[in-house]
């Protein structure tokens, strides 16, 4: 039987429907090994995330994901600035939902589909309903997508066009998951948690696999933008199972950018707390990260801790700026993914650092 360990206090939980969270209060992780890579293998299978099917913990012959796939991931890496040549960014926001959301939500979709899951719910500020409601439209399974009375209307058509239920909540980012948990708890429906559910992350892995096949090695630094950690956990984790593999020689080192409005893990770091404390979210052009209490904030914070990292905090002025010279480079991106390039332009380089940094969303899902 799979199942999932608690982060917090290390209890063990078999997988089902409707588990999301230990007794304790703690976020789970998937109970697995380290996986061993077979990089040949990567070529059995079609040129997207799901190369990495035998990373990812699924049962050896599984095939679900051949009905759910759309073909997600293997987005280029680019240069924007031929002077700054070791400068790459992971254009993200060529996914079919046009956001790096889709890694995550085509993995945890396949595990509910393989499970027997017929309705999911799910939280967000955006871009990962809008993701959970595409793959649960290719799989047959009802939807409810709790988002704030404020989302951009761009990101409520989208997510209405999958055929989701949105349910429409005033109040903090916060007060809208609380509000998808408790329908949880009432329906005993699966909580399809880009935050909460642990196979979200072995979609969002395959970010750090896609950079290492497309370098053929590891890059210096990762610039991450960080709200719930979807994308930095993710990274994180998979660059260590290919350090754990001897396919690179050195982690990357992360440096997660927060919008300096809404930065409990600025504050955490700089304190060095081993966990977050909430604060109030003074308001931010970055919705997608607008996080005032992330659930896996110890998580994040060990990851950016491990790598040598170091957190840098934005300027609302400063994320405008950063929009417009992307923009000027061909690169039309969402606001909240203007954060990233914002805080590549803040970071103090070494030369010849090789640097990644993500377009997380497409500019046509902003207000």
């Amino acid at each position: 039987m799979e199942q999932y360990i608690c982060n917090s206090c290390g209890k063990k939980h078999d997988i089902t429907p409707t588990i999301w969270i230990c007794t304790c209060g703690g976020v789970l992780n998937v109970v697995k090994d380290i996986p061993k890579i077979d990089v040949a293998s990567w070529n059995h299978y079609p040129n997207s995330l799901w190369r990495y099917l035998e990373t990812m913990p699924f049962q050896k012959e599984s095939k679900t994901w051949e009905q759910v796939t759309m073909g997600e991931g293997q987005t280029p890496l680019i240069v924007p600035d031929p002077l700054e040549s070791n400068t790459y960014v992971k254009v993200d926001y060529m996914m079919p939902t046009l956001s790096f959301k889709d890694r995550g939500a085509a993995v945890l979709i396949t595990k509910a589909k393989e499970i027997g899951i017929s309705k999911v719910i799910a939280d967000s500020s955006g871009n990962a309903g809008t993701a959970i409601a595409a793959y649960a439209a290719r799989c047959n399974i009802a939807c409810d997508i709790y988002l704030s009375d404020e989302t951009s209307p761009k990101k409520i058509a989208q997510v209405k066009a999958h055929g989701a239920n949105i349910k429409q909540i005033h109040g903090t980012r916060e007060d809208i998951a609380a509000a998808a948990q408790h329908a949880v708890k009432e329906e005993e429906v699966f909580y399809a948690s880009h935050v909460y559910n642990p196979y979200f992350y072995e979609g969002t892995k395959t970010y750090a696999y896609e950079i290492y096949e497309e370098l053929n090695g590891a890059p210096d630094t990762l610039i991450i933008p960080v709200g719930n950690g979807t994308l930095l956990l993710g990274a994180y984790y998979g660059f260590k199972e290919l350090f754990a593999n001897g396919l690179i020689e050195k982690m990357p080192k992360i440096i997660a950018i927060q919008a300096a409005n809404c930065a409990p893990l600025v504050d955490a770091f700089n304190n060095g707390e081993l966990s977050a404390e909430p604060v109030k979210n003074k308001g931010t052009l970055a919705e997608g990260i607008a996080i005032a209490a992330p659930a896996r904030s110890p998580q994040i914070l060990e990851a950016v801790r491990n790598t040598n990292g170091e957190f840098i905090d934005i300027e609302e002025d400063e994320i405008l700026s950063a929009r417009a010279k992307l923009s000027e480079k061909g690169f039309y991106v969402e606001v909240t993914s203007a954060v990233n390039y914002a805080g590549y332009l803040k970071y103090k380089k070494e030369p010849e650092e090789k640097i990644i940094v993500p377009l997380c969303g497409a500019g046509i899902k902003s207000k």
